[in-house]
């Protein structure tokens, strides 16, 4: 009995230790996503263009191509009597990590390959790009075209284009 005892708690004490930290490759989810991806099924956000018309709800995006790889944006929310927010800009990706500038305000936003999303909070030089109570704040589109041509139309309500030099 002491021995069988003496053999379990040694089997017991040698399960013990330091867990060791998944791999992505023992991860399935992450399998499963990277064999979606390849399958085209899930967008490759390395890979997928910016350029386009975007929009979710009340916020919409245009991105058009411009110089030396740095896209132009235009940013725009509308709740209608004064309440909303238009930007324009530009926008740089890294990877996964989308850079835009607009006057003083400068976000790192997320994109997925078919949505970007901002954070839920911004610096304070963004508030300047909104009036009444309307915020870019976890502002969120996604791509309906990739259209530049279509992009280059998205206008503020008083009719100033939002993606254009």
């Amino acid at each position: 009995m002491k021995s069988a005892v003496l053999c379990a708690l040694t089997l017991a004490l040698g399960a013990c230790g330091e867990p060791q930290p998944a791999t992505p490759d023992a991860n399935p989810g992450a399998r499963l996503e990277a064999a979606a991806t390849g399958a085209g099924l899930i967008p490759d956000p390395r890979h997928a263009s910016l350029t386009g018309s975007w929009a979710l709800d009340t916020d919409r995006a245009c991105v058009v191509p411009g110089n030396k790889g740095v896209s132009r944006i235009g940013l725009l929310v509308d709740y209608g009597d004064g309440q909303g927010c238009a930007a324009s800009g530009t926008v740089e990706r890294d990877g996964e990590q989308l850079t835009v500038k607009a006057g003083r305000c400068t976000v790192k936003a997320r994109f997925d390959g078919e949505r970007m999303v901002f954070p839920p909070d911004l610096p304070k030089d963004c508030a300047a790009l909104c009036t009444g109570r309307a915020s870019l704040e976890s502002f969120t589109v996604e791509q309906l075209s990739g259209s530049a041509s279509e992009a280059a139309t998205l206008r503020t309500p008083r009719g100033q284009p939002l993606c254009t030099g």
